[in-house]
């Protein structure tokens, strides 16, 4: 299986790719990290079972609707996928994407718990399901919906939807929903092309100080 390796350099402050070579999917990335998938997910659904169901009992009994938020996205080789999140926005919010959401917004439609869930990525939780389902891994570029449709065409062209979407991935610690569609894709195809155990301890890692000083959150 091949695919196209980029490069991503600084211009003027922004990311932009140049094609410079095609490279095999690494045996790591086929078969070595699914196993490491599996057996976190294991650890984690065990580990974090009440924690969970803590979780969803406060969602439940603070905002109407269901506990869990279900949406069809795209990943490995583009195939649709049903995500899992806790849910953090009441159940009349429109579907669209993050950065179509103004400030004001947003604010109507998070729930009491969802600002916390949304900060901490504890809304992500649930993922661990698709993980161990196969649909998803614990790096990799985060899986899109529909409503970010030029960001799925985009990684399809170039060849970052041939790893698996992962639960946070280079573009997350590179800013998250602060970075532009064009440097997420840029980030994303550099990982496909570079798959390896050194960058996922690096992202992983890298992902926890993230999260600790919520950084790149202004258009979640």
């Amino acid at each position: 299986m091949e695919y196209q390796r980029v490069e991503t350099i600084k211009n003027e402050g922004h990311l932009v790719h140049t094609e410079v070579s095609t490279r095999h999917v690494s045996r790591y990335s086929l078969f070595t990290k699914r196993i490491f998938d599996i057996l976190f997910a294991v650890i984690g659904l065990l580990v974090l079972l009440l924690p969970m169901l803590v979780i969803g009992l406060l969602i439940k009994t603070t905002s109407r609707g269901p506990v869990l938020f279900k949406q069809t996205r795209y990943g490995l080789n583009s195939q649709p996928f049903t995500l899992l999140k806790f849910r953090s926005m009441r159940v009349n919010a429109p579907q669209k994407s993050n950065k179509e959401f103004g400030t004001k917004s947003m604010a109507y439609y998070i729930t009491p718990l969802g600002n916390f869930l949304r900060k901490s990525s504890l809304d992500e939780l649930p993922q661990l399901f698709n993980i161990f389902k196969g649909e998803m891994s614990f790096i990799g570029p985060r899986p899109m919906a529909m409503t970010d449709a030029d960001v799925i065409k985009m990684r399809k062209s170039v060849g970052a939807d041939k790893v698996r979407p992962g639960i946070t991935g280079l573009a997350q610690v590179h800013g998250r929903n602060s970075i532009s569609d064009e440097e997420k894709v840029s980030y994303d195809v550099l990982y496909a092309s570079d798959c390896c155990l050194k960058r996922d301890l690096s992202i992983f890692l890298r992902s926890i100080v993230v999260v600790l000083k919520r950084e790149g959150i202004s258009r979640r």
